[in-house]
């Protein structure tokens, strides 16, 4: 199974144009898409629904939208009628196969003063794999400083931890059958989760510490059992290589795969060849 993570930044090519068929090219053949910095109806990127755009061009894939800025871009029409619009800001999965249950989750937010702080998420769903279903995360965190992001590595571990005992989308019995609350099978929870996405973070970091453990000298990183690893460390890549260049080339753009899954990933690679955005795809196989 091939998945792929790409900040598209709504869109915005490296040559200053807007241009969603080269974010969907840059992506086609994957069995999973996880995007950040996805678009509504912002008039920097032609007030378009970018969701809907994507998935016309990505045909034959199952998708969830998350949106975690969301605030008003309602008008009048020229009969007076208000349409009713929302200006969005979030993450996307996209999958070949089904995705059986969805839910997103706001991370801790910095109050600010005078810098930019936006509200990021964690868009969550459960997929229907050949290996059975696995929870796959769409995530953006704070790029701000360490101190912002933490909180949020924090959550998405909580998350994590007690997804499993949460249960399902819904779960148990119901007293009236007949009352259709349980229509349909009910949707798993799954022990074993992906993280993808924009962590804004360097493998020396310690939020990047947090998800998939410490390194003690000679021992390199520790792999804690419940925790993560590092595809692309499982995957026996060396660590100078890049997935964003806003600033400089570096590798802040991560897949995660929970510890049981480290054996399965065979492959990690960067599509440094695309322009569509200042992130570079990031790809990984697992043999799912």
């Amino acid at each position: 199974m091939k998945i792929v993570t790409y900040n598209i930044q709504y869109g915005l090519g490296q040559d200053g144009r807007y241009d969603l068929s080269r974010i969907a090219d840059a992506v086609q053949g994957a069995d999973v898409i996880a995007l950040q910095e996805v678009d509504r109806h912002w008039q920097r990127s032609g007030c378009i629904d970018q969701p809907a755009v994507l998935a016309a061009r990505l045909a034959g894939y199952h998708w969830v939208y998350g949106a975690n800025l969301d605030m008003d871009a309602s008008f009048s029409a020229t009969d007076g009628a208000l349409v009713n619009r929302r200006r969005q800001f979030g993450t996307m999965i996209l999958s070949r196969s089904p995705i059986l249950s969805s839910r997103n989750f706001p991370l801790p937010k910095a109050g600010l003063a005078d810098n930019h702080s936006i509200q990021q998420g964690a868009l969550e769903a459960v997929i229907d794999t050949a290996g059975g279903a696995v929870r796959v995360y769409s995530i953006h965190l704070s790029h701000l400083c360490s101190e912002t992001r933490l909180p949020q590595v924090e959550t998405v571990l909580d998350i994590h931890h007690r997804a499993t005992r949460e249960g399902g989308a819904w779960c148990g019995g119901h007293p009236d059958p007949a009352s259709g609350w349980t229509e349909g099978k009910m949707p798993p929870m799954p022990a074993q989760a992906i993280l993808l996405g924009d962590f804004n973070c360097e493998a020396g970091s310690a939020e990047f510490a947090a998800l998939a453990g410490p390194v003690a000298g000679k021992y390199g990183r520790l792999r804690r059992l419940g925790y993560f690893t590092d595809a692309w460390d499982a995957a026996g890549n060396e660590p100078d290589a890049g997935t964003s260049i806003s600033d400089r080339i570096a590798r802040i753009d991560h897949c995660f795969v929970s510890t049981g899954l480290h054996s399965a990933v065979k492959r990690a690679w960067i599509d440094n060849g695309v322009s569509g955005s200042d992130h570079f795809p990031l790809w990984v196989e697992l043999d799912l």
